[in-house]
């Protein structure tokens, strides 16, 4: 992969960190926790209505979740237009390096929690992320 693969790539793992943030943050009102609710259900698998999203401390963690998620989102969005440049390899570890321990420690308190079915889409999720970014570009080896 080239280097300008590996900017466009930073943005494709940014919009897939961030897509989860807004969810997150509607997930604090009643009124608009419906995806939120819905997709913990589906990651809580089986679908069964459980866990409810009703609780003010599932609210309250559903906030803080998504404006890390956010902040995250746009701090690699950012490295792909100041700073990549300058040091692609290391952004490119960078990015590396923290999804595989965000990955990591979700899946490892994911399996701890009994919602082992996340540990799982966490794989999909790390593949997005990295994606080509795995390996150096080509103008980099």
């Amino acid at each position: 992969m080239s280097r300008e693969i590996h900017k466009i790539w930073l943005k494709v793992s940014a919009i897939t960190i961030g897509f989860f943030g807004p969810v997150l943050f509607f997930g604090t009102m009643p009124g608009t926790n419906e995806l939120a609710r819905w997709g913990l259900d589906v990651l809580a698998w089986p679908v069964d209505g459980f866990p409810s999203y009703e609780s003010r401390e599932i609210w309250f963690l559903s906030a803080l979740t998504g404006g890390f998620l956010v902040g995250w989102a746009v701090t690699v969005w950012c490295l792909s237009l100041w700073v990549y440049d300058q040091s692609p390899e290391g952004v490119r570890k960078s990015l590396v390096t923290g999804a595989c321990s965000w990955f990591i420690l979700d899946s490892l308190g994911s399996i701890t929690s009994g919602n082992s079915v996340n540990a799982m889409f966490n794989i999909l999720v790390l593949i997005i992320i990295v994606g080509p970014m795995w390996r150096a570009a080509e103008e980099d080896r």
